[in-house]
C-alpha cells in the first residue's frame, strides 16, 4: 500500500530547501531543530530515499530531493487552495483584467477555473489587447491589473516569470528546411519580433517574412498550417508543433520577462488575490500547456 505524504512534513522540507539549513527552517515553521530534524527523518522513511546532502552547516537536495521539491510544492498549493476554499470570508467584487490574446488564449482558461473555484464570487472581466495599450490603460485606470510582454523591466511592477522565446515550426511539415525561410512574426514593435529578427540577422540566416499579424492566433495557424516558422514562448505552444534548435540550424533568440501591472485605482482584495493566483501559477508553470508530445 502506497504512504501518504503528510503536508507539514512537507511544508518544512520546503522551508528547509529555501533556507538552506534546519536551524533558519526551524524559525520559520515555528518548531525547535530536533523537530525538525525527526520530521525530515520521517518523510525520507516515506518515500524511502535519502533527500539533504549535509555539507557542513549547509543541508542541500539530493538529486531524489529536488524532484521531490516539485511535488511538494504543488502539493502544499493545492491543500492549501482546498482549505482556503471552505475557511477564508468569500472575495466578492470584479477585477478587470488585461492581457495579450497570446496569454488569454494558452494561460488564462486553467488559471481563471482555479480562481474561480478559490474566489467564485468574484467576477473578472478580461480585455485582451497588447501589452503597450495595457500599460497606458493601467495608467489611466482603466484596468484593475494587467499580465503583459515587458519590453524593459521597468514596465511592470511585478516581475512574475523569465520566459525564453523558441523557434517552432509544424510537426507535419518541412517548411523549416527551405534554404530561405518564410518567418511569422508579430506586429512591428513586438519585442518577440525584435528578438527574432536581430537572432536571424546575426546567424546570418536566409529568411524572409512570410506572415505578419498582431494577433497570435494568425502566425500559430502559418506554423501549424506548414507555412512558415515562428518565434513564440514556449509556454504557448499548441499541439502540432515542435522546438527547432541549433541542431536544426536555427539560432538562440534568448528570454523576455512576463510582468504584472496594476492600475492606479484602489488595491482591493479581488485584485490582489488575483495577481497572487496569477503570479503564483506562472512561476511554477514549468512545461507548455496541452503541448504536443
Amino acid at each position: 500500500m502506497i504512504a501518504n505524504l503528510d503536508i507539514d512534513l512537507l511544508k518544512t522540507f520546503i522551508a528547509i530547501a529555501e533556507q538552506g539549513s534546519f536551524t533558519r527552517a526551524a524559525d520559520e515553521v515555528n518548531k525547535t531543530q530536533s523537530a525538525v530534524s525527526m520530521q525530515m527523518k520521517r518523510l525520507e522513511d516515506v518515500v524511502q530515499r535519502p533527500l539533504f546532502d549535509r555539507d557542513g552547516r549547509q543541508n542541500r537536495l539530493t538529486a531524489d530531493g529536488d524532484r521531490l521539491l516539485d511535488y511538494a510544492r504543488r502539493l502544499v498549493r493545492l491543500n492549501d487552495e482546498a482549505v482556503a476554499t471552505f475557511t477564508r470570508p468569500e472575495l466578492t467584487g470584479a477585477v478587470r483584467l488585461g492581457t495579450p490574446d497570446d496569454y488569454a488564449d494558452r494561460l488564462l482558461p486553467e488559471i481563471l477555473a482555479r480562481f474561480s473555484r478559490t474566489h467564485p464570487l468574484v467576477q473578472v472581466d478580461v480585455n485582451c489587447i497588447g501589452s503597450g495599450t495595457l500599460t497606458e490603460m493601467a495608467k489611466r485606470n482603466e484596468v484593475d491589473l494587467a499580465l503583459i510582454t515587458c519590453t524593459h523591466k521597468t514596465d511592470a511592477d511585478e516581475i512574475v516569470r523569465t520566459e525564453p522565446l523558441v523557434w517552432v515550426t509544424s510537426a507535419q511539415h518541412h517548411v523549416h528546411e527551405r534554404e530561405t525561410i518564410p518567418v511569422a512574426l508579430s506586429h512591428v514593435g513586438c519585442i518577440w519580433r525584435h528578438m527574432a529578427l536581430k537572432a536571424l540577422d546575426d546567424s546570418g540566416k536566409s529568411y524572409r517574412v512570410g506572415y505578419a499579424s498582431a494577433n497570435s492566433n494568425a502566425v500559430n495557424a502559418a506554423v501549424l498550417a506548414g507555412l512558415a516558422v515562428a518565434a513564440i514562448p514556449r509556454i504557448v505552444m499548441r499541439p502540432g508543433m515542435r522546438v527547432l534548435g541549433p541542431e536544426d540550424g536555427f539560432p538562440p533568440i534568448g528570454e523576455f520577462e512576463i510582468g504584472l501591472v496594476y492600475g492606479l485605482g484602489e488595491r482591493t482584495s479581488a485584485i490582489d488575490a488575483l495577481a497572487h493566483h496569477i503570479s503564483d501559477s506562472l512561476a511554477l508553470l514549468d512545461q507548455p500547456l496541452m503541448a504536443a508530445e
